[in-house]
């Protein structure tokens, strides 16, 4: 049972003997169809290193290879396959788990070579174990996905043309502004322009011609007049 092997005491080093990735399998489910998740089990230390998975479902999964042994720093790759399911399980949650056992063994030690016991506290051996859940995944949630990551796109999207409108609304009135001041200065300068010496001296021959004009006619008008005898 699966209950035995998780109850074991083990006694663990640091750093973990191993590492796993992705450290959840994550299927692809659809109906009546095999599908796969591979995971890459690298070696921590500079020693040889024993692996076994066990699984609390084995009729559902075929791992290969199940049991090995890793060269120091050195990795292999874990294909486990979910046998072809004829119905959905309740609400896709899947409750499988999976264990990964790993312990030193001898230099050039090969997986032939692994005593039966290698992986039970009978044999003394140093045991770490790693707890690997399942996920299941359909296509209806990974179109979901997709149509989150959409909208959450076109949000975006929304977001940046708003503040591009706006920094342009603000662009255009500073411009309408600074417009409005360049014509007040420029009616200023005009305001001075006619202010100053020239304006006023043509302004000032125009007020003594039509005096003169005025006084011209006059003398006129007297030196004209009939006199009286």
């Amino acid at each position: 049972m699966f209950v035995t092997f998780f109850a074991m005491t083990t006694t663990t080093s640091s750093p973990q003997l191993i590492s796993v990735i992705p450290e959840e399998l994550r299927f692809h489910f659809e109906l009546d169809k095999q599908t796969f998740c591979d995971l890459k089990v690298l070696n921590n230390t500079q020693n040889h290193v024993a692996f076994k998975v066990k699984t609390t479902s084995p009729k559902k999964y075929f791992v290969r290879p199940n049991t090995g042994v890793i060269q120091p720093w050195d990795s292999c790759i874990i294909r486990v396959t979910l046998q072809a399911q004829h119905e959905y399980p309740p609400d896709m949650q899947c409750k499988d788990k999976f264990l990964l056992q790993s312990t030193l063994v001898n230099p050039n030690t090969d997986v032939d070579d692994l005593p039966a016991d290698t992986f039970t506290k009978e044999s003394g051996n140093s045991i770490e174990e790693m707890k690997l859940r399942v996920a299941y995944i359909t296509s209806t949630s990974s179109e979901g996905s997709s149509e989150d990551d959409a909208l959450k796109n076109t949000q975006k999207f929304d977001a940046t043309s708003s503040q591009i409108l706006q920094q342009l609304r603000e662009e255009r009135d500073a411009a309408a502004i600074q417009t409005r001041k360049l014509q007040q200065e420029l009616d200023m300068l005009k305001r001075q322009k006619n202010r100053s010496g020239p304006g006023f001296s043509f302004k000032f021959a125009i007020f003594v011609g039509l005096l003169g004009v005025s006084l011209g006619f006059l003398l006129k008008f007297l030196f004209s007049s009939p006199s009286k005898e």
